[in-house]
């Protein structure tokens, strides 16, 4: 055929030569058909056209006719080319029979007029031959540069093979009208579908931008493909632009001493810039490994501050960029403190903080001013003003600030001197002496009062011959600047009292006691320090110290009487300085006053003293066992202890009431370096009794630091603290660490003793070396123990807390999982008399972390030797009667015994006989306290008893999880042999002996039976699984023989390889291809990732055998790093996909987290209960974890695990099992549709209002309740949870910035495939454009109508025709695509910052009903499946973000059936319940209404249906 250009040129050659021929009139001619219409057959619902084109002169006009009229219809197109002589009859869909016909194309000029005809045939997609075209690759949506050429790929099957032919803009390619540039390719295969009519595009230009369908004809009809866009965009040129940076390192960042950081630095340009790092002048980067446009630069171990730079470089110039890195420094001295108050006891100070950097306290050391006096501290001061209490008076103290920062205590301020002020004396004069000196003077003499509290101005000498009166009526003798007076005209051979008192400027101190003088010259003194020594029941011992005597003292004479009595005992004996009066009645009271006697007469008399008798039995050797700063301990011996002896211990002017039996009192709140009298008394009636006494001086102040915790060490099953540098280290002899276990409790203060007053003797007595396996197992786990001494020249810099090392004889016990706890330090002093000891403050309280639990010694004894037999011999006789009973019951009892659902009447419970199920076995014959006390619970009562256990704060489920019995009564004595020490990942999670998992052994091999792992029993079933820890490189081979020897085909993995940056488990299988694990090769064969977890298949082959064997690991991917699952809606999820994969013949189920205890345990009960509820509508937690406990250590580890599992068989009870094989899912739906028998309403309607169960508390809401967010929520009852929020990056200075009422919701395969959003607002708009830049979303799909039934629903926040700007963002409109039920809208938006671009495509459904749902769900599959097309094609890793209106109901329905139909192609599964619970667990009110969850149904259904080989 000629080409069409060259018509022109032989025209005009023709009519020059015929010119002379010819008359000069012009040659007209009329229409001829040069493409005519051929007879279609097409299917309903499809596409045909009709290509009909003429030529002839002048240029005809083609039209297409039916029945004679001119085509008019809505489905019926007809599209002109050839200016006019040429016309395409478009009809779309077909439906029969009305569109069956025959059509006419007319060609017509003036010169004539031409018709042909063609004939349309239509046949049902259920009728259609064996042969019919189907197409088996439909092109897809292009993008290409001007002038390079683009590929369009189409297949087609049929038979006869059919025609492929192509179709632009519903007008015919003719690839022979283009010089070649346009060809069909057919000789390619994609996937083994052969390509025989791909459309290749060489050179492409804008004209060739357009919509190109795919055609397939052959005898049996015609079929189109989708049709899809090819864009030609300009070619880009290649333009020159120097660098800049697109990430600027950051300008300032701070780190810790020795931390590590990355420091970023990206730069663009064209060309692309080389990249490096400089220090001063100095590369970081080395120029051969220089990278082009990013550079991290890692620091490791940095000690001090460092500007770095970052230098890109290209042809085009040098950029630099300066990043400094500040290392955190201890913090300056704060400036020299002012006092500005002062008083006898307090100085107050205030100070300027000296740091422009935060400080987090101050800590303020003061002392007084003398040679042995000691700093003391006050700690965590939050203020730059502090009053120091408790201080002496009138004394000069030295005081100083430091302040203390996150990296610890900076150096101090300068000290400041202050003095306090004076007070009267707190004491009497000491030593008052009294002698005759003439006829009638006489001489005293006395010492300073030990607590003078000032400067003492003087003293006063108060002296009577009549002591029984007031001391106003007393002489008064006035005494300055001197300790000795002489006391004149007294009345000879009287006997005078004296009192002495002292006083400063402030007042008068106390008196003196009294001392007696007779003024008779040569009569000895008054004996000194008259007092009592050893008191029994029927003797008082008395001591005194002799007076001043001139004379010689020839004899005493001693008086005493009985009680109240007058009549008084006289004795008389020879010079001594001790006596024992004898003969005395038992607890008697007894007065005694004493005089010296001379040739020259007695002397003066004593003050009288009393003293009671002891009983036969009271206690005795008094003694001071050891004292503290503020602290005394007193202990004696008490024979006796039938009854309760009261006893007062007095002191200081204070009296404490004891009780003899104790054997020890400690007395508290007393002073530092101070020596204090004990007297103590034991008495029965009020009438006093003896009293022993006591000398003791409190511990010296010397300072101890509280240690601190080091938060950044490995690993995270212990806690390490920071010993403080020691002051005063010459005093200090021994220093221990002590362990507190806090009371659980509210607030943060649980009313625990200070260090001083806890019981030192019973701490310090704590060794744990002689103790006995069991002695260890009685262990009182909330009582204070020392966990390590030291000497102090040996201490290390740091601790780490329950390692179960012994240091010293006190054993480093393993931290309990969760309990809270506090530590100080002790220090014992180097002093000469008793035990003295100093302690430091508490540390911050911390818990034990929860994810590793805490260890167990492994000391051995000869006892599980005794015990071991005797229990195994009273199993065996258990097992034997009841099998005896069982055999002797009559044949109707017995069936009466058989499994049947039981419930418990009045808390008794009524235990169903299953002699197969371990834990039946075990109520009956190893029953615990706590079991008896916690019977199986019957599931219609499960609800309320959850909510009970819960109430309170969960007080009593808390109380039920403590009174588990922990079971460690077992031995371990395989994990401790030193050769298998090694493969236990924690060392106090052991296996015990009795259950562990014993290996084949390997001959030569010692320990090579040995793995860490134990049998656990299921519901009536042994064994039923193996509870591991996470393997560790070295048992990757024993793991492996495990699984084989067990021929275990499931493996379940609760953990993640890696969480918190710690390692919790080794990857134990191959990334990809075969690894050999000891003798044990693994295949990976498949692996399936979807949202929350994970499923790997391996083929395992043994080493010298011919079988090989599947085996499946399920990981679950969605425990959080802290605590439990929020919602356990996605674990049972995953525990239904592990249980239909596991064959019912085969071995154990293999469940390991990282300890294997603590997740793994929560896996093991709910699956058991899970398989209980089926057959007894009970569960019994309680029972179940005890008996797990007694198989395996620490199984379900913490509280809020125990809680989990309460929650996870309360939804499952609640919800059933809603999940149908989708071959069953028109049964299920028929089912349905059903009243149920009893009710009113549908299963439908009841489903779906089983949805609506479980409400979200208001505190679920945080940030969607703030004032400043308020107005941003379309709806006020519809708003995203905290948990699951779109946060958007906060604006400096701009409350709520980061508030958009959006959800991240997870997809079938990935967590945060979509974001569910409402339909923006005016005053949204810019929040929502960020929210998609932020979150790299390309893909918007909107369900929404701009206004339906009036109202607005959403707020345009596009622009129409030209671009517009959102905040920092330009929105460009590039097309807009009507599509028969969407509208597709491409922009391209662009950072106003940086210029990057991106095109973002908004898919808007148009088939939404305002009101009700589409009657069909074909529309709807078909646009969800355009959208994730889109997205798989273009979409970058963002997520794709939906609305409606609210962003709930048609957005609910979009991402529900996106999961849906997804699992249902992977899965043949389908559970719209389940789904829909998730989505609400992820955002409130997902899937609205009834209508919109009965229209998931039915769209899966139509789903369905396509599916040939679900038809049956």
């Amino acid at each position: 055929m000629m080409p069409a250009s060259h018509l022109p040129i032989l025209l005009s050659l023709s009519a020059l030569l015929l010119s002379p021929l010819l008359t000069g009139s012009l040659a007209l001619s009329s229409p001829r058909f040069t493409k005519v219409p051929v007879d279609m057959i097409g299917v309903s619902g499809g596409v045909v056209s009709f290509v009909c084109q003429a030529t002839g002169d002048p240029k005809p006009s083609v039209t297409w006719n039916k029945k004679g009229k001119r085509v008019n219809s809505q489905r019926i197109e007809t599209i002109e080319f050839d200016e006019g002589a040429g016309a395409v009859l478009r009809i779309q869909p077909l439906r029969a029979p009305r569109d069956e016909n025959i059509y006419e194309c007319v060609a017509e000029n003036t010169e004539g007029e031409i018709s042909v005809q063609a004939k349309l045939s239509i046949i049902r997609e259920d009728l259609l031959p064996a042969g019919f075209p189907n197409i088996d690759m439909g092109p897809q949506l292009k993008v290409v540069e001007r002038t390079r050429t683009a590929t369009m790929l189409c297949a087609a099957s049929g038979n006869p093979d059919p025609e492929i032919t192509w179709f632009k803009d519903f007008l015919p390619i003719d690839p022979s009208t283009s010089n070649g540039r346009i060809k069909q390719l057919r000789s390619e295969a994609i996937e083994s579908t052969p390509i025989r009519g791909a459309l290749q595009i060489e050179n492409t230009e804008e004209t060739d931008q357009g919509k190109y369908e795919c055609v397939a004809s052959n005898v049996e009809g015609v079929r189109y493909s989708s049709s899809a866009n090819l864009y030609v965009r300009e070619l880009r040129e290649v333009r020159r632009v120097p660098p800049r940076f697109s990430i600027l390192p950051p300008t300032a960042q701070e780190i810790m001493p020795g931390g590590s950081v990355n420091i970023t630095c990206v730069a663009v340009g064209s060309p692309m810039p080389y990249v490096k790092w400089m220090l001063n002048s100095e590369d970081l980067t080395p120029e051969d490994e220089m990278p082009v446009g990013r550079n991290v630069l890692e620091l490791n171990s940095v000690r001090e501050s460092a500007n770095y730079t970052c230098v890109a470089m290209s042809s085009l110039g040098i950029i630099e960029a300066n990043s400094q890195i500040i290392v955190k420094s201890l913090p300056k001295p704060p400036g020299t403190p002012v006092v500005t108050e002062t008083t006898a006891t307090s100085i107050t100070i205030t100070w300027d903080s000296g740091n422009p950097e935060p400080v987090s306290h101050y800590i303020i050391q003061y002392r007084a001013k003398s040679p042995e006096s000691k700093f003391e501290t006050v700690d965590s001061i939050t203020t730059t003003r502090y009053s120091i209490g408790g201080l002496s008076p009138n004394t000069d103290y030295e005081i100083r600030v430091s302040a203390y920062n996150t990296i610890g205590q900076g150096p101090p301020s300068e000290p400041v001197e202050a003095r306090t002020g004076e007070q009267a004396p707190a004491s009497p004069p000491r030593n008052i002496q009294a002698r005759i000196i003439s006829q009638n003077t006489m001489m005293v003499r006395w010492d300073e009062p030990e607590e003078p509290n000032g400067q003492i101005k003087g003293y006063r000498v108060y002296y009577t011959m009549d002591p029984s009166q007031p001391m106003n009526m007393w002489h008064i003798h006035n005494v300055q600047d001197s300790v000795i007076t002489t006391i004149q005209s007294l009345v000879a051979t009287e006997t005078y009292t004296i009192r002495v008192l002292a006083f400063t400027s402030v007042g008068d101190g106390p008196f003196s006691d009294p001392i007696h003088v007779k003024v008779l010259q040569g009569v000895p003194g008054q004996p000194t320090n008259f007092q009592v020594g050893e008191v029994s029941d029927t003797s008082v011992e008395l001591t005194w110290e002799p007076a001043f005597e001139k004379e010689g003292i020839i004899s005493y004479e001693l008086h005493y009487r009985e009680g109240r009595q007058e009549s008084q005992v006289k004795k008389t004996f020879g010079p001594t300085s001790s006596y024992v009066v004898e003969g005395l009645r038992a607890n008697t009271e007894y007065f005694f006053s004493l005089a010296a006697v001379s040739n020259k007469g007695i002397g003066a008399f004593t003050n009288e003293i009393s003293q009671r008798t002891s009983q036969a039995n009271v206690p005795k050797n008094f003694t001071v066992k050891l004292v503290t700063k503020t602290t005394v301990l007193l202990t004696w011996k008490f024979s006796d202890s039938r009854f309760p002896y009261r006893c007062m211990i007095e002191y200081n002017r204070q009296k404490v009431e004891i009780d003899a039996r104790m054997a020890k009192a400690l007395i508290t709140n007393l002073r530092p370096n101070n020596t204090y009298e004990f007297r103590i008394g034991c008495q029965e009636s009020s009438d006093g009794g003896p009293k022993h006494k006591l000398i003791a001086r409190t511990s010296p102040p010397i300072l101890v630091r509280k240690p601190e915790f080091d938060l950044k060490r490995e690993p995270d099953s212990t806690l390490t603290i920071v010993f403080p540098p020691l002051e005063s280290k010459e005093l200090i002899k021994t220093v221990y660490v002590v362990v507190v276990p806090l009371k659980k409790g509210r607030g943060p203060i649980r009313h625990i003793k200070s260090p001083d007053e806890l019981d030192l003797e019973e701490l310090l007595g704590d060794r744990r070396l002689a103790r006995t396996t069991r002695q260890l197992k009685q262990v009182d786990g909330k009582r204070p123990y020392i966990a390590a001494s030291f000497k102090p020249s040996s201490m290390p810099p740091s601790f780490t807390l329950g390692n179960q090392m012994v240091y010293s004889g006190f054993e480093n016990r393993v931290l309990e999982p969760g309990q809270e706890y506090v530590f100080f330090i002790l220090a014992e002093l180097n002093t000469t008399g008793g035990k003295s000891f100093a302690s430091s403050p508490y540390t911050d309280p911390v818990t034990a972390p929860d994810v590793d639990p805490k260890p167990i010694d492994t000391g051995g004894d000869g006892l599980i030797w005794v015990v071991g037999p005797v229990l195994a011999v009273v199993f065996i006789i258990c097992i034997v009667i009841a099998i005896l009973l069982y055999k002797n019951k009559p044949d109707s009892k017995r069936k009466e015994s058989e499994p049947r659902t039981k419930c418990h009447l009045n808390n008794v419970d009524i235990t169903p006989h299953h002699p197969t199920d371990p834990v039946e076995m075990r109520r009956i014959n190893f029953q615990t306290p706590g079991m008896m006390n916690h019977p199986p619970i019957p599931i219609s009562e499960l609800a309320e008893h959850t909510e009970l256990l819960k109430a309170n704060d969960n007080l009593k489920l808390s109380q039920e999880y403590e009174s588990i019995d922990p079971g460690q009564q077992f031995t371990w004595e395989h994990s401790n042999l030193e050769v298998n020490k090694p493969k236990n990942r924690y060392a106090n999670v052991i296996a015990y002996d009795h259950s562990r998992v014993i290996l084949a052994p390997i001959e030569g091999i010692t320990g090579s039976d040995y793995i860490n792992a134990n049998y656990t029993d299921g519901y009536r079933k042994q064994n039923a699984y193996i509870a591991t820890q996470g393997p560790l490189p070295e048992t990757f081979g024993d793991f492996w023989r495990m699984v084989w020897e067990q021929r275990a085909t499931t493996v379940v993995m609760m953990t993640r390889l890696e969480e918190k940056s710690r390692i919790k488990c080794d990857q134990y299988w191959p990334s990809r291809g075969t690894e050999t694990y000891g003798m044990i090769q693994v295949t990976l064969l498949d692996t399936i990732e979807l949202a929350t977890f994970c499923v790997r298949t391996f083929s395992l082959h043994k080493n010298g055998s011919s079988e090989k064997r599947e085996v499946r690991q399920f990981q679950f991917t969605a425990w959080p790093d802290h605590g439990v699952p929020e919602y356990p809606t996605p674990f049972l999820a995953f525990l239904r996909r592990v249980k239909t994969c596991n064959p019912p013949d085969a071995g154990p189920i293999i469940a390991h987290c990282s300890a294997g205890v603590g997740r793994t345990g929560c896996f093991i009960v709910i699956d058991a209960m899970l398989e209980r509820i089926k057959h007894e509508k009970t569960v019994d937690i309680y029972g179940h974890v005890t008996l797990m406990r007694s198989q395996r250590n620490y199984m379900v580890q913490t509280e809020d695990q125990y809680s989990f599992i309460h929650d996870a068989l309360l939804e499952a009870v609640a919800c059933g099992n809603t999940e149908v094989a989708a071959r069953s899912l028109f049964s299920y739906i028929q089912k349905l549709a059903q009243v149920e028998t009893g009710e009113h309403v549908s299963g439908m309607e009841l489903e779906f209002k089983r949805l609506a169960n479980s409400k979200a508390h208001t505190s679920r809401f945080i940030s969607a309740n703030l004032p400043c967010n308020k107005f941003k929520n379309r709806l006020v009852n519809i708003m995203p949870y905290e948990s699951t929020r779109v946060c958007l990056q906060p604006i400096r200075g701009l409350e709520g910035s980061d508030y958009i009422n959006s959800s991240f919701i997870d997809g079938y395969r990935q967590q945060k495939a979509y974001i569910a959003t409402q339909g923006p607002l005016a005053e949204t708009t810019e929040d929502f454009w960020r929210m998609l830049w932020e979150n790299n979303s390309t893909i918007v799909v909107m369900l929404t109508k701009l206004r339906e039934m009036g109202r607005e629903k959403c707020h345009q926040y596009w622009p129409a025709e030209r671009s517009a700007r959102y905040q920092y963002f330009v929105v460009d409109p590039m097309a807009e695509y009507n599509m028969p039920q969407y509208i597709l809208r491409e922009f391209k938006v662009t950072d106003a910052r940086d210029g990057q671009s991106r095109t973002v495509r908004q898919f808007q459904f148009t088939d939404w009903p305002e009101q009700g749902v589409p009657k069909s769900g074909e529309g709807f599959i078909d646009f969800i499946g355009q959208v994730h097309k889109t997205k798989e094609q273009f979409g970058q890793d963002g997520p794709i973000s939906v609305h409606c209106s609210a962003g709930v109901g048609r957005t609910g329905v979009f991402i529900t059936l996106s999961i849906v139909l997804e699992r249902m192609r992977y899965e043949g599964v389908v559970d719209i319940f389940q789904t829909v619970k998730m989505l609400r667990t992820q955002r409130p009110a997902m899937v609205q209404t009834e209508d919109e969850y009965q229209f998931c149904y039915q769209a899966a259904l139509e789903y369905l249906g396509s599916f040939d080989h679900y038809a049956t």
